[in-house]
C-alpha cells in the first residue's frame, strides 16, 4: 500500500511539472505571438530581401495606418533607441522566453501628415505614460506605427524582427502567421463593451458561439469589418436564439485585459441579443 501511495504521488508531481512547463514558455524558444500591429495591417515574407543600400532585409514590414498602436508581442521589458538616423524612433522588448524583438520606425508625427515634427518621446513614437526599461504585458500598447529614420515619406510601416536567445533575427514571417490577433484594442484595465454582430453558430444555456462580420467597441468608436474569428461568449442568462440567426450580440460593460481583447473562450459575457428579422 506505501508504494502506491508513493507511485500515486511521484506520478501527480510529474503530471504538475509537466502542466507548469507547458504553461511557461521555455526559456530561448519562441512563444506563441501577440501579433504587434492592434489593426489593420498588410505584410509579406519579405525577409533576406536585397536592400541597396544595406544588408538583406532582416525583418517583416507590417503596412498599415499611421499612429496606429503597436504592442508587446510578449511579456517582458522595453528599452528605447532613439539615435539611429535609419531605423529612427525605435524599441527593443526583452521577451520572457529569451527572445528580443525589435520595433522599427515607429511614429515622429505629430500630426497625420508626414511632418516630422516630433520626438523619440512617450506620447508620439512610445506609448503615453511609458518609460524606458518599463515592464509589460503581452497585448499592452508600447508605441505607434509611423514611418521615421529611412522610411521618411514611405508608407508608414513597422519593421518588426524576431532574434530568438537574443541572437541573429530569423524570419518573423511563421510567427506572425501563426500569432493571435487582438479583436479590438482598449488600454489594459480600462472600461469598454462591444457590439457585435454575426452568425451563431451555436447557443446553450451558458455561452454563445458568434462568427463574426463586424465589430464595434465603445467607448473608442472603432469598427471593424469583414471579420472572419468566432468567438464564444458566456451567458449568464441563456438567450433566445438558434443556430443560423443573425443577430448583434452587446457585452457587458468590463475592464480590458489580454483574453477579453483576444476574445478568449466566455473572456466576454452577453448583456444583449438583437435577432436580426
Amino acid at each position: 500500500m506505501g508504494h502506491r501511495v508513493a507511485l500515486l504521488v511521484s506520478l501527480a508531481l510529474v503530471l504538475a511539472a509537466t502542466a507548469a512547463s507547458a504553461a511557461t514558455p521555455k526559456k530561448g524558444a519562441v512563444p506563441t505571438l501577440v501579433f504587434p500591429v492592434a489593426g489593420a495591417t498588410t505584410y509579406q515574407d519579405d525577409f533576406g530581401d536585397a536592400r541597396s543600400d544595406g544588408p538583406p532585409h532582416p525583418g517583416n514590414d507590417l503596412l498599415g495606418t499611421k499612429k496606429t498602436p503597436v504592442v508587446a508581442a510578449e511579456s517582458g521589458t522595453v528599452k528605447f533607441w532613439t539615435t539611429s538616423a535609419t531605423a529612427g524612433c525605435m524599441l527593443y522588448l526583452y521577451g520572457d522566453s529569451g527572445t528580443m524583438y525589435e520595433y522599427i520606425h515607429l511614429n515622429n508625427d505629430v500630426t497625420m501628415r508626414n511632418d516630422n515634427r516630433g520626438k523619440c518621446v512617450a506620447g508620439t513614437a512610445y506609448a503615453k505614460g511609458l518609460k524606458d526599461g518599463a515592464r509589460v504585458t503581452a497585448g499592452q500598447q508600447v508605441g505607434y506605427l509611423g514611418d521615421s529614420g529611412d522610411a521618411n515619406g514611405i508608407h508608414p510601416h513597422l519593421h518588426f524582427e524576431v532574434h530568438p536567445k537574443g541572437g541573429a533575427a530569423v524570419d518573423p514571417f511563421p510567427y506572425l502567421q501563426a500569432a493571435e490577433h487582438l479583436l479590438f484594442f482598449a488600454k489594459l484595465g480600462t472600461p469598454f463593451t462591444l457590439a457585435l454582430t454575426g452568425t451563431v453558430v451555436s447557443a446553450t444555456a451558458s455561452s454563445l458561439k458568434l462568427q463574426l462580420t463586424t465589430l464595434q467597441a465603445f467607448p473608442m468608436n472603432v469598427k471593424s469589418k469583414g471579420l472572419t474569428q468566432t468567438v464564444t461568449l458566456a451567458t449568464p442568462q441563456p438567450a433566445e436564439v438558434a443556430a443560423g440567426d443573425q443577430a448583434t450580440v452587446w457585452t457587458q460593460p468590463a475592464l480590458a485585459t489580454l483574453k477579453s481583447m483576444l476574445g478568449a473562450d466566455n473572456a466576454l459575457s452577453v448583456a444583449l441579443v438583437q435577432v436580426a428579422p
